[in-house]
Parts: C-alpha cells; structure tokens; sequence
C-alpha cells in the first residue's frame, strides 16, 4: 500500500456530468458498488434485482445496520462535547422508532408475543454492542466529518455514471481526504480484503474525478469486531479501478443483449432470497420481463432499491442507483 497526493489537474480524468448532468456526454447506465458487486458475486442476482425487480425481505441483519449507521450520523449533529456512548445509546430507541415510522412494516421482522419481544430485546442489545464497539475504535469528540452521507456522482468520458452513498468524508487542514465507512459486520479475512475495499476504491474514484485530489487514506471501520481496514490509494489504484468498472459494464452490457444472466453458487447463497429461482437450487428464473421496441438500458432500470446486507450484516446502498 502506498500514499501519494494526486498529479497534476492535467492528469486527473474528466468529471464530465460530476454535478448531475452528463455534460457533453451521453450517459448510457449507470453503476454503484453495491450494483457491480451483485453483478460480481451472480450475475443471475444483478438481474433479479435490477431488470426484475423482485421484492426481497427486510432481513434484521440489514435493518439494524440501517439503524446504526442513522445513530452514527447524527453523533456529529451534536456538540462536540455531547458526543458520548451514552448520548449515542440514547439515540437508538428514537431512531428505531422513527424507522418504523417511515417502513410500518418493519414491525413484522419481530414475531408477535413474548418470544418475538426476546427477539427484538436482543436485536436492540446487539445494535447497543455496535455503537458502544464504535467508541473503542475513534473518539468522535476529537472529530468534524465535511460530509456525512454524502451522494456522488460522475459520468466517465464512455458515458457510464458512477454514483453512490459515502458514510462519511474528513478533510484534514492540509486537504487530505479520508473516507470513512462504517460496516455492522466483521473484517473479511486477508484474502477477501481486496474485495471488501472495493467499494472504497469506487468512491475515491468518483472523489478524484470530482475533486481532483486522490484520497489519503480510505477506512472501513467493523463494527462485528471492532477491526479497522485502512488503505492508502495512488493513481493507479484508481485508474486500474475505473478500468475494473468498464470492464463490469461491459459484462452486463453483453449480459442484457444476449439475455444470458448465469448463475454462480457462493457462500452468499445461504442469505439469498431468490434462491427458491435459482437453477444452481433447481429453481427456474421467471422469463425476462418485455422490452420496448428501444431496450432499455440498465441506467434505466436501475431504480432505488432497499438496503441490502451479506452474511456479516452489513447494510445498504440506500437510495442506490
């Protein structure tokens, strides 16, 4: 791993379209990472949740960690000193209240009665065990994010629009930039480490093209077992992302042409929704949904989904296009 400050502006690739139109481009689709990681993990995943559309169940995994990341983003709206474990622990019954406000269904992730009470007891116990785990891995009272949550977008100069969701985004006094993200699971083992900072690698592209400044420093912050992964990107790094990212966009591009989305079986099975669908389970994919005389391309289908999580709980792209 290496550090350096970006290269010259002339250096840094176009941000054409970076503040939400396409500039001179022509925008062809659209990707996020958590959109290239189900095309990554199945291609029969991307398709069932972009070009179906098929409802998947909230899962408790994915909804706690909804929970905690709302806890942790409004720690810093209070005062600095006021960001305490007990001030963030008070936050979590108010939240969760507000969540099931907002998704009155969510009510159903708990089973009625005093066994269903237990469950959501412990739930609630272990989204209190993340938050307080977040106190041991950084002292927020020593901290002032520039952006929380923050959406980015940019259109690369083939017309395809990377965009997504930052959990949080420090400026150091010299402009370094750090990106944070928070994650309710564990750290990956070693050789699953490139995957996991994937998706950091996807956003410092989209900040450098916005910016023109290379991260310093990208930060996924485990919750599950109180890790920290830190990275130090350069140029490279980036640019062989950018190409990693075509080079998926290509792969659904050919996937949408030929109507071929092809299964592949992985230990994210066990958590999948569809696998019911699955011919890898014996399942048969229902037939691909019509398309208008001009097909539409996967820019167009790609509508806010919900919170997703894997097998370590980790939730979401919201609002992910």
């Amino acid at each position: 791993m290496t550090t350096t400050e970006a290269g010259s502006e002339a250096s840094v690739p176009s941000a054409r379209g970076g503040g939400g139109g396409a500039g001179d481009v022509a925008v062809v689709g659209s990707l996020s990472p958590s959109r290239a990681g189900d095309f990554m993990t199945c291609p029969l995943l991307y398709r069932f949740r972009v070009i179906d559309r098929i409802p998947e169940r909230p899962s408790a995994a994915a909804v706690r960690g909804t929970l905690v990341h709302a806890v942790l983003e409004r720690l810093f709206d209070l005062p600095t000193g006021g960001r305490t474990p007990a001030a963030a622990l008070e936050m979590l019954g108010p939240e969760w209240e507000r969540l099931l406000a907002a998704e009155p269904d969510l009510a159903g992730l708990f089973a009625e009665g005093d066994a269903g009470e237990a469950e959501r007891a412990e739930w609630l116990a272990q989204a209190r065990r993340m938050v307080e785990r977040y106190f041991t891995l950084e002292d927020p009272r020593r901290l002032e994010p520039a952006e929380r949550e923050l959406f980015v977008e940019t259109v690369l100069d083939s017309g395809l629009k990377l965009r997504g969701y930052i959990d949080r985004v420090d400026v150091a006094p010299s402009g370094d930039v750090r990106i944070v993200d928070y994650k309710t699971g564990t750290a990956p083992r070693a050789d699953f480490e490139a995957r996991a900072l994937f998706q950091m690698k996807f956003y410092a592209l989209v900040l450098w093209r916005l910016r023109g400044r290379v991260p310093r420093l990208l930060q996924l912050m485990y919750l599950g077992n109180g890790e920290v992964l830190r990275y130090e990107p350069d140029e490279a790094d980036l640019r062989a992302t950018q190409r990693k990212v075509e080079a998926l966009w290509q792969a659904i591009r050919r996937a949408m042409d030929t109507g071929e989305w092809r299964p592949r079986a992985g230990r994210l099975c066990d958590w999948c929704d569809h696998k019911e669908r699955c011919p890898e389970f014996g399942g048969t994919p229902p037939p691909l949904p019509e398309v208008p005389v001009r097909r539409p391309s996967p820019a167009d289908l790609e509508g806010a989904d919900p919170d997703r999580a894997g097998p370590d709980g980790a939730a979401r792209e919201h609002g992910d296009l």
